[in-house]
């Protein structure tokens, strides 16, 4: 499995690289290219994406599960279907109240998951 797939058309899941992202959660490079990635995240119940900003704009996009959200301070709980836009630099984070997938949309691409 190549977990570089850098401008390619079709990137099949099943091709992709699981790694670690922290304790109970395990990410997905999907496709991307220079000015956008796709990143799918798989979390335990209980685990969390803990606080932190970086300079990209990122679109989460609830795919199952039910998570606790902190963006920008304010807290909110995020089920199946919901999405949430966070603006570079703004500091998020997220505690996973049951198993769940989040898909998350970059821009620009993240060079530090690949």
């Amino acid at each position: 499995m190549e977990k570089k797939h850098e401008n390619t058309v079709w990137v099949p899941h099943a091709e992709t690289l699981p790694e670690p992202a922290g304790p109970g959660v395990t990410r997905r490079v999907l496709a991307y290219n220079q000015g956008l990635m796709c990143v799918e995240n798989t979390f335990e119940k209980g685990a969390v994406g803990a606080l932190h900003s970086h300079p990209h704009t990122q679109i989460t996009y609830v795919v199952s599960g039910r998570f606790r959200f902190t963006i920008g301070g304010e807290v909110r709980e995020v089920t199946a279907g919901d999405t949430m836009l966070k603006t570079d630099g703004i500091i998020h984070g997220c505690e996973a109240l049951e198993p769940g997938v989040l898909l998350d949309i970059f821009t620009p691409m993240r060079e530090d998951f690949v």
